[in-house]
C-alpha cells in the first residue's frame, strides 16, 4: 500500500547553529532595540538587546569560574520573569542542558522531577520554591531570584551575578547544532510525563520555518502569559519573538486574571498573540460588553493572533475574522519543537483541522491512521528512557505522534489521541473527543467534559461548568437556539438536558450517543495535575480522581443522593 507523504514546498532557509550565534547577531542588529519588557512599579520596564546579551555573557562567565560544563543540567522553578529568561539562554548557549519545572506543582511531584533530570544545578524563584526541594545540599549550586531566608554555602543571589559585569563575549559559537540544550516534560496528558530532550536545530530550524510563513519582525510586539515550562510558550511563542527582534511583553497571571491581562494589551498594544481557545473566549465576552473594548483589542496595528491546544469555536474565530485579523491555528506536540502544521486563514476549514505542515516538515498516516512527523524539528529522544523513544522514534526519522487523524485539502484533521479511543461491551469504538468538542463547541457554560465508557454499555459524560459564565450575560451568537441562560448549577442542570438530546442528534453512529450525564461543581486545576500546563484536560487523571463519579452514572436511579446532578439523556 502507497502511503502518501504530504509536505511545504517552500525551502526551509538558512538559520544560525545555535542559539549563541542567534543571540551574538540579534544583538549586532538591534543592539539598542527593546527585547523584552515586563512591569515593574506600574509600568513596562525595557530591556535592550545590549543589556540582555550583557547579562547573559556575565551569568555564563560565572557558571564557567564554578565549573559548569558543557552538557551539565541546571533546573528551574520558577515563574516567568527576566531573570529565567537570561539564565535559561545563557545555560543553553555555552552548551548546557535547561530543564524549566512548573512551579505550581507540589513538593512531592517537584522532587520527583528534579531527581529524574539529574540537575546538577538549580534555579528557584523565592523561598515558596526553595522549600520544595528535599535535598538542597546535594546541588553545587542554587541561584535564587529574590531574596531568601535560608543560608547556605551553595547559594547564590542572581544579582549578585549579573551585577559583576563581564566584558568577555558571549561564549557558545561553537556548539554543535545538534546539542541538547533544553529537556522540557511533557505535559502528561494521558499520564506519567516524559522528559524530551531538544536540540539548538530543532529549535531554530522551527523559527526559520515561521519566518518563512509570518514574515515576523523587529516592530512585532508579544504580550506573553503562556507558561515557559510548557512547549507552546517556552519555546514556540517565545522563541518566535527572540529570534527575530520583536518586543517580548510578560503578562505574569498565566492567564488566571483576565482584567489584568487586559490592562497589560492597553499597555503593550501587541501585534501579535498567541493564547489558547479559553482565554479568546474570555476576551469576546469582554468585547461584546463594551465597544471601548472591542477598539483596543481590534486596535490597527493588530497583526494575526495565533490558537493551538484546543479547537477553536467557529463564533470566535469568526469574530476576529469580521475584523479582518487573520486567525492561525496549529498543531504539535513537545517532541516536535513543538509546531508542525499551521492553517491558512484564506482556506474555509471544517472543524478539527489544523493546517498543513510548515516548511521543513512532512506528514503521513499510518495503516491504523496514527499521524507520523519527520523534520529537523523532531526531538532527539526521551531522556533516560531508552524503550519509549524507541517505541515512537523510527530507524527512518519518522516520529510516531499517538495522534489519529485524515488529511484532506484543507490540511490535517485531528481526530483523537489513540489511547483515548474506547471500546463498549459490544465491541464498537468510541472516539470520546469527537463528542467532547460538540460539547464545547455548542456550550458557553462548560469548563471542561469528559466522555468515559471502556467495557460499558454505553459511553457517559462528567460536565465541569464554567460558573464565572453565571454571572455574564451571553452572545447570543454563543449560544445554542432556546437556551436559558443559567444563573446558577441548578438553572444549568434544568437546561442542559435539552442541549444534550440535541448534540446527541449529531452524533451518527448511535452506539457513540451520550446516555447519561453528570454536573460536577468542581474546579479542575493544574497544580491537581487534571489539566495540563496548557490547560488541556488530563483524561487519565481525571478518569481516576473521578471513577467514582463515572460508576455512579451506571447505578440505579435509586441509588444517587438527591444533591447529584444527574441527566438521564436516553
Amino acid at each position: 500500500m502507497m502511503v502518501k507523504i504530504v509536505r511545504n514546498d517552500a525551502d526551509l532557509p538558512e538559520f544560525p547553529q545555535n542559539l549563541a550565534t542567534m543571540l551574538e547577531e540579534n544583538a549586532e542588529n538591534y543592539s539598542t532595540h527593546p527585547v523584552y519588557q515586563e512591569i515593574i512599579n506600574g509600568e513596562y520596564e525595557p530591556l535592550a538587546w545590549s543589556q540582555f546579551i550583557q547579562d547573559i555573557s556575565s551569568i555564563q562567565f560565572y557558571l564557567f569560574s564554578i565549573g559548569f560544563k558543557e552538557g551539565d543540567h541546571l533546573a528551574i522553578l520558577s515563574v516567568n520573569r527576566k531573570e529565567m529568561l537570561e539564565l535559561e539562554l545563557a545555560v543553553m548557549s555555552m552548551g548546557g542542558r535547561v530543564v524549566p519545572i512548573f512551579p505550581g506543582y507540589k513538593a512531592e511531584k517537584v522532587d520527583k522531577l528534579v531527581n529524574f533530570c539529574d540537575a546538577d544545578y538549580i534555579a528557584v524563584a523565592d523561598d515558596i520554591q526553595y522549600c520544595k526541594i528535599s535535598e538542597p545540599d546535594k546541588f553545587k549550586k542554587i541561584i535564587h531570584f529574590d531574596n531568601i531566608t535560608y543560608q547556605g554555602d551553595n547559594l547564590i543571589q542572581f544579582n549578585n551575578i549579573v551585577s559583576n559585569c563581564s566584558d568577555q563575549r558571549l561564549k557558545g559559537a561553537h556548539i554543535d547544532k545538534k546539542t541538547v540544550c533544553l529537556m522540557m516534560y511533557t505535559s502528561g496528558t494521558m499520564g506519567t510525563p516524559k522528559l524530551v530532550q531538544l536540540t539548538h536545530e530543532n529549535i531554530l530550524s522551527q523559527q526559520a520555518a515561521m519566518k518563512v510563513l509570518w514574515n515576523l519582525k523587529s516592530t512585532d510586539r508579544f504580550l506573553s502569559y503562556l507558561p515557559w515550562h510548557h512547549s507552546f510558550g517556552g519555546i514556540y511563542e517565545k522563541y518566535s519573538a527572540i529570534c527575530n527582534g520583536a518586543v517580548f511583553s510578560l503578562d505574569n497571571s498565566y492567564g488566571k486574571d483576565i482584567n489584568q491581562l487586559i490592562s497589560n494589551w492597553r499597555k503593550v498594544k501587541p501585534t501579535v498573540f498567541f493564547s489558547v481557545p479559553r482565554i479568546y473566549q474570555a476576551l469576546a465576552t469582554l468585547m461584546r460588553q463594551s465597544v471601548e473594548m472591542e477598539k483596543l483589542i481590534f486596535h490597527d496595528e493588530l497583526r494575526f493572533i495565533f490558537t493551538a491546544a484546543a479547537p477553536l469555536p467557529k463564533h470566535i474565530s469568526d469574530i476576529f475574522a469580521s475584523k479582518n485579523v487573520p486567525v492561525y491555528e496549529g498543531w504539535g506536540l513537545t517532541e516536535t519543537s513543538p509546531c508542525c502544521t499551521v492553517t491558512n486563514p484564506d482556506l474555509f476549514r471544517s472543524p478539527g483541522v489544523v493546517g498543513k505542515p510548515i516548511p521543513g516538515v512532512s506528514l503521513k498516516l499510518s495503516e491504523e491512521d496514527e499521524i507520523f512527523v519527520k523534520g529537523l524539528n523532531v526531538m532527539s529522544g526521551y531522556y533516560h528512557n531508552m524503550e519509549a523513544t524507541e517505541k515512537v522514534l523510527l530507524k527512518d526519522g519518522w516520529f510516531c505522534t499517538g495522534d489519529v487523524g485524515e488529511i484532506n485539502e484543507t490540511g490535517l484533521k485531528l481526530i483523537s489521541r489513540i489511547d483515548r479511543i474506547f471500546k463498549l461491551t459490544n465491541a464498537e469504538k468510541v472516539i470520546p473527543t469527537e463528542i467532547e468538542n460538540i460539547l464545547y463547541r455548542d456550550c458557553a457554560y462548560m469548563s471542561h467534559v469528559y466522555v468515559a465508557g471502556s467495557g460499558k454499555d454505553y459511553p457517559v459524560v462528567l460536565v465541569f461548568p464554567n460558573k464565572a459564565m453565571f454571572k455574564e450575560t451571553p452572545d447570543p451568537s454563543q449560544l445554542m437556539e432556546g437556551c436559558k441562560c443559567p444563573n446558577n448549577l441548578d438553572e444549568y442542570f434544568s437546561c442542559l438536558k435539552n442541549c444534550l438530546v440535541n448534540w446527541n442528534g449529531s452524533i451518527d453512529a448511535k452506539y457513540s450517543r451520550l446516555k447519561k450525564a453528570r454536573i460536577l461543581d468542581y474546579e479542575l486545576s493544574i497544580e491537581n495535575e487534571e489539566l495540563t500546563p496548557s490547560m488541556k484536560l488530563a483524561p487519565n487523571v481525571v478518569g481516576r480522581v473521578f471513577e467514582s463519579e463515572i460508576e455512579s452514572l451506571y447505578q440505579s436511579e435509586d441509588d444517587q443522593p438527591k444533591q447529584v446532578y444527574i441527566i438521564n439523556i436516553e
